[in-house]
């Protein structure tokens, strides 16, 4: 069958089709979004993720759009492991990252550390320092995951049925633990009977008497209703924290720099955001438990600091052993 449109036409639309094929391309990619994800396991409650939002709403400001960040709390991408691991397979871009990154960077053990950081103030003095750069080099080369922002993590305290002022209290003492070998040996240093235990089974074993104690911040204290079955909150604030938040070094390192650099300020507006949240939901926290019935105690820290310093030093790797003095010095 003969073509019935004309060879004028026909020659017009070739033409306009060229210009088309020719010309549009680059106006499609400028317009393109780049979508990447980010993963945590929070709720929508906690400021970590009121903080990644913040995030994805600067990223999205700074890059005009170009650069949309979804964000999926609720583990729903995965467990921490799982995002890890995603990250570095390039299904996930970023995620909440803390000490469970020493399996692969032996000094990310160091962002958890008994008595080792001493106040916001020091904490901050040292992930901007010598100290933190070290930590962040070492994540980034043995992970490829690289570190943007951290936020800080609520205090531990050590919660009982009786008040605890000073180490000789703790004798005898069933304390239950997270699985980490540091704490275990720790709290035995200060004359405590630790016993790991899953997160799950705290409630009931102290309800039970199986165990005598527990020790976490005062966000998990509230949340797994501790004030039913505890009456003291001891002010030991043993572990201060903090956790990262973090980017695939190779994902990122692809995007133009402009873009890269729009990521790393958005990262630290979110961690600005998430700080002031952070001091007014510790503010909250423990109104709300004192409103419970719960009794917070001051306790001696530098006494249980300096009963458990030589088994914190044994029990970390001889290769970070050097920045923990390095932080004890800061």
């Amino acid at each position: 069958m003969k073509n019935n449109v004309p060879l004028r036409r026909r020659a017009a639309l070739g033409g306009l089709a060229g210009i088309l094929a020719l010309g549009a391309a680059p106006a499609l990619r400028a317009q393109a979004k780049t979508t990447l994800k980010l993963g945590h396991l929070a709720n929508e409650d906690n400021t970590w993720h009121k903080a990644c939002l913040t995030f994805a709403e600067e990223v999205a400001r700074r890059t005009a759009g170009a650069i949309e960040v979804r964000v999926f709390p609720n583990e729903q991408l995965g467990k921490e492991t799982d995002l890890i691991k995603g990250i570095q397979l390039g299904t996930v871009d970023f995620t909440i990252t803390g000490e469970s990154l020493q399996n692969w960077a032996p000094a990310a053990a160091l962002l958890a550390v008994p008595y080792a950081v001493r106040d916001l103030a020091h904490m901050d003095k040292v992930v901007g320092g010598a100290v933190g750069t070290r930590i962040a080099e070492e994540i980034t080369a043995r992970t490829q995951l690289k570190p943007l922002s951290y936020f800080a993590r609520g205090p531990r305290y050590l919660t009982s049925n009786r008040p605890i002022t000073k180490p000789e209290e703790l004798n005898g003492l069933k304390l239950r633990v997270p699985n980490v070998p540091l704490f275990v040996k720790f709290w035995e240093a200060l004359g405590a009977k630790p016993t790991p235990m899953a997160f799950s089974e705290v409630f009931t074993s102290l309800q039970n008497h199986t165990i005598d104690a527990q020790e976490n911040p005062l966000a998990l204290i509230k949340s797994a209703s501790f004030s039913e079955v505890q009456s003291h909150i001891n002010r030991t604030e043993h572990v201060l924290s903090w956790i990262y938040l973090v980017g695939g070094s190779r994902k990122l390192s692809r995007l133009p720099a402009e873009q890269q650099a729009a990521i790393a300020e958005a990262a630290k507006a979110a961690q600005d955001y998430e700080r002031g949240l952070f001091l007014a939901d510790e503010k909250n926290l423990a109104a709300e438990l004192t409103a419970k019935g719960m009794r917070f105690v001051d306790v001696d820290k530098e006494a249980f600091a300096g009963r458990g310093r030589e088994a914190v030093a044994t029990a970390l790797a001889a290769e970070i052993r050097p920045l923990y003095e390095q932080i004890l010095a800061g």
